[in-house]
């Protein structure tokens, strides 16, 4: 009787352990090379997100904005009261533009960690060889570092989140510091170049995927951030010596960069995919769209541009005077960054922000000098640009000079930007190779002519404000630069706090979730 009372409680046991219907286990998703694709093109997707309810939060509100590259632009200085904070050195915790960034980049680094942990496990079929599954492993595992970098540069040191969260009480993590995330990028970068195809082993229709150059690249460019100057220049060289020339290229016309027919082409390293996809529209927020709103929020307001409404934007992102000063004359990649109007459209109140009338040229979507009409705010095709071999190419200069490895390979990087600019100059004599102008043939001067040239080369591209903290000079740049801006624009802005205004503060709304020390200052 015991041992028959026994089995039926142990039967009974069971039987309530049996999970209820509907119950669904990773196990029972993940089934097939098919499944393993979609997962990591998941990945991608919130690097393209620019919206969510409340607002808009590109990158370059903080990578162009923020510097001497850019005013913030807008109908006025009331349009968008985040966007303003950035521009001026009024930011607060409760920002909206950094509470989505932030946000967005823990989506993308939360969906990265579930094909980590899941691809790995998945068979390979006749959807996915050996060859592919790793390959996918190495794209997680370069996206999973290069959200971490996003953030890393904003805000500082942020939560370290390499696995899967299945409770709450696995939800608040302790906040690394800066180092520990640099360190964490350079080991996912470090596993994801052992697995990733070069470019030229994807098929047209992979275009846009992280390959082993971009790995390469951010590795030399995640070194110069943490100073680690023998890595960068190492990094750089591998890139210089296996992609360039072979993979990745510079274009012959610089304005192709910044068009629909250059996308993923012989110069782009990496760049967010963006299609005007019809069902694009206003929606709840993060992933509605999978087109781009930088389109029209950086066209000018002006009904006048291209001579359609559906070709007036809002006017965000406007450069600044002193950078359109930077550019050497003869410069042509002056008029492909900084957009001008017509003088009689360029006084227009709705043109003009504090004085400024210029718009961004390489995001505006022109082609061929015509200003196609978009279907709609959310459905600009064009790809926004993140590393292009140029940038690479002055990385690597800079990794050449502060290693103290090669002058001569620092000298090469430059000329071969300079001289694709010179090429396309209608002045003769524009442009000379270094020394050329206040740079004089030593180190000091030499270093001038690389920030020189990665200013002009890249304007409008989102890299300005980064490059300037990285170097250390934030504080004495913007400074200077203030002291030189519009009355109007001065009466706006607020002092740079040396030790402070580096960096970003963690929002408030994440602090509350997650407590964790907030930045000095905020």
């Amino acid at each position: 009787m015991a041992a028959l009372a026994a089995i039926s409680l142990s039967s009974c046991n069971d039987w309530l352990k049996e999970e209820a219907p509907g119950t669904n286990k990773f196990d029972d998703f993940f089934t097939g090379g098919a499944v393993a694709i979609q997962t990591v093109n998941a990945c991608y997707a919130p690097l393209a997100w620019e919206y969510n309810p409340g607002g808009y939060f590109s990158e370059w509100y903080i990578g162009d904005i923020a510097s001497d590259d850019a005013l913030k632009g807008g109908q006025d200085v009331a349009d968008d009261a985040n966007a303003y904070d950035i521009d001026n050195f009024k930011v607060n915790i409760q920002n909206g533009i950094l509470l989505n960034y932030y946000r967005a980049k823990y989506q993308g680094i939360i969906r990265c960690n579930l094909a980590l942990q899941e691809v790995a496990k998945v068979e390979p079929d006749t959807d996915m060889s050996d060859s592919r599954k790793e390959c996918l492993i190495g794209e997680a595992y370069f996206m999973r570092a290069f959200y971490y970098f996003q953030l890393v540069r904003v805000f500082g040191g942020v939560p370290l989140i390499d696995f899967v969260i299945e409770s709450s009480s696995s939800w608040q993590q302790p906040r690394a510091t800066a180092d520990d995330v640099y360190d964490h990028i350079v080991s996912d970068l470090i596993e994801a170049e052992k697995r990733l195809w070069n470019k030229s082993e994807y098929p047209a229709t992979d275009l846009g995927r992280a390959t082993r150059g971009a790995a390469q690249a951010m590795l030399c460019k995640a070194y110069l951030y943490m100073h680690d100057y023998d890595n960068a220049y190492k990094w750089g060289k591998i890139w210089v010596d296996g992609q360039y020339g072979s993979e990745y290229s510079l274009l012959a016309d610089y304005e192709q960069n910044f068009t629909l027919a250059g996308e993923n082409g012989p110069e782009s390293v990496f760049e967010i995919q963006y299609m005007e996809e019809p069902t694009s529209d206003y929606g709840e927020g993060f992933g509605f769209t999978r087109g781009t709103f930088t389109s029209i929020l950086t066209r000018p307001r002006a009904s006048e541009f291209g001579g359609s409404s559906s070709n007036k934007g809002w006017g965000f992102n406007h450069p600044t005077r002193n950078l359109f000063d930077e550019f050497e004359a003869g410069d042509p990649r002056r008029e492909l960054t900084v957009g001008q109007l017509d003088a009689e459209i360029s006084t227009e109140v709705e043109v003009n922000y504090l004085g400024n009338p210029y718009y961004n040229y390489k995001t505006a979507y022109i082609e061929q000098g015509l200003i196609p009409g978009l279907n709609h705010d959310s459905r600009g095709p064009l790809n926004y640009r993140l590393v292009r071999a140029s940038d690479v190419l002055l990385l690597f200069a800079e990794a050449a000079l502060e290693s103290g490895k090669s002058t001569a390979d620092a000298k090469w990087a430059l000329e071969q930007v300079r001289s694709r600019a010179r090429a396309m100059a209608t002045e003769p004599g524009a442009l000379p190779a270094f020394p050329y102008g206040t740079y004089t043939d030593n180190t000091d001067g030499l270093r001038a002519a690389i920030r020189h040239e990665r200013r002009v080369e890249l304007g409008m591209e989102g890299h300005r404000w980064f490059d300037l903290v990285r170097w250390g000079i934030a504080y004495e740049v913007m400074t200077e630069y203030a002291r030189n801006e519009s009355p109007e624009v001065q009466a706006e802005m607020a002092n740079f706090i040396k030790g402070k205004n580096e960096l970003f503060p963690i929002p408030s709304e994440e602090l509350n979730l997650n407590p964790m020390e907030q930045n000095p200052g905020y």
